[in-house]
Protein backbone atom coordinates (compact mmCIF):
# COMPACT_ATOMS: atom_id res chain seq x y z
CA UNK A 1 0.00 0.00 0.00
CA UNK A 2 1.58 3.39 -1.09
CA UNK A 3 1.74 6.05 1.73
CA UNK A 4 -0.27 8.36 -0.86
CA UNK A 5 -3.48 5.79 -0.97
CA UNK A 6 -2.85 5.85 2.79
CA UNK A 7 -3.63 9.86 2.75
CA UNK A 8 -6.68 9.87 0.39
CA UNK A 9 -8.00 7.41 2.31
CA UNK A 10 -7.92 9.23 5.21
CA UNK A 11 -9.54 12.21 3.42
CA UNK A 12 -12.58 9.31 2.64
CA UNK A 13 -12.81 8.95 6.14
CA UNK A 14 -12.43 12.81 6.70
CA UNK A 15 -14.76 14.15 4.57
CA UNK A 16 -17.03 11.08 5.56
CA UNK A 17 -17.06 12.32 9.09
CA UNK A 18 -17.23 15.69 8.24
CA UNK A 19 -20.73 15.41 6.64
CA UNK A 20 -22.64 13.05 9.30
CA UNK A 21 -20.62 13.81 12.35
CA UNK A 22 -20.23 11.05 15.01
CA UNK A 23 -20.06 7.70 13.77
CA UNK A 24 -19.90 4.20 14.87
CA UNK A 25 -16.84 2.37 13.64
CA UNK A 26 -18.85 -0.63 11.87
CA UNK A 27 -20.80 2.44 10.13
CA UNK A 28 -17.89 4.88 9.10
CA UNK A 29 -16.35 1.89 8.02
CA UNK A 30 -19.34 1.12 5.52
CA UNK A 31 -20.08 4.42 4.70
CA UNK A 32 -16.10 4.94 3.64
CA UNK A 33 -16.04 2.06 1.18
CA UNK A 34 -12.55 1.03 2.26
CA UNK A 35 -10.97 -2.60 2.55
CA UNK A 36 -9.97 -3.21 6.31
CA UNK A 37 -6.33 -2.98 5.73
CA UNK A 38 -7.14 0.72 4.49
CA UNK A 39 -9.58 1.68 6.62
CA UNK A 40 -7.59 1.35 9.61
CA UNK A 41 -4.21 2.69 7.80
CA UNK A 42 -6.31 5.62 7.61
CA UNK A 43 -7.76 6.06 10.65
CA UNK A 44 -3.97 5.83 11.93
CA UNK A 45 -2.96 8.72 9.68
CA UNK A 46 -6.07 11.06 11.13
CA UNK A 47 -4.87 9.38 14.79
CA UNK A 48 -1.37 10.62 14.17
CA UNK A 49 -2.29 14.12 12.83
CA UNK A 50 -4.46 14.45 16.09
CA UNK A 51 -7.62 15.07 13.58
CA UNK A 52 -9.21 12.07 15.06
CA UNK A 53 -11.52 11.55 18.38
CA UNK A 54 -12.24 8.29 19.40
CA UNK A 55 -14.77 6.94 22.63
CA UNK A 56 -15.85 3.94 23.76
CA UNK A 57 -19.15 3.29 24.61
CA UNK A 58 -20.28 0.11 27.02
CA UNK A 59 -23.93 -0.60 26.80
CA UNK A 60 -24.34 -3.64 29.53
CA UNK A 61 -22.42 -6.67 27.45
CA UNK A 62 -22.36 -4.87 24.11
CA UNK A 63 -19.03 -1.86 23.47
CA UNK A 64 -19.74 0.34 20.47
CA UNK A 65 -16.60 2.15 19.53
CA UNK A 66 -17.38 6.26 17.84
CA UNK A 67 -15.77 8.23 15.97
CA UNK A 68 -15.74 11.77 15.59
CA UNK A 69 -13.58 14.66 13.74
CA UNK A 70 -11.45 17.02 16.99
CA UNK A 71 -12.97 20.27 17.21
Amino acid sequence: MEINNIGNNAGVIWNVLNANGKMTESKLKKESGLGSAEFYSALGWLAREGKLNNEVEVKGSKTCEYYSLNA
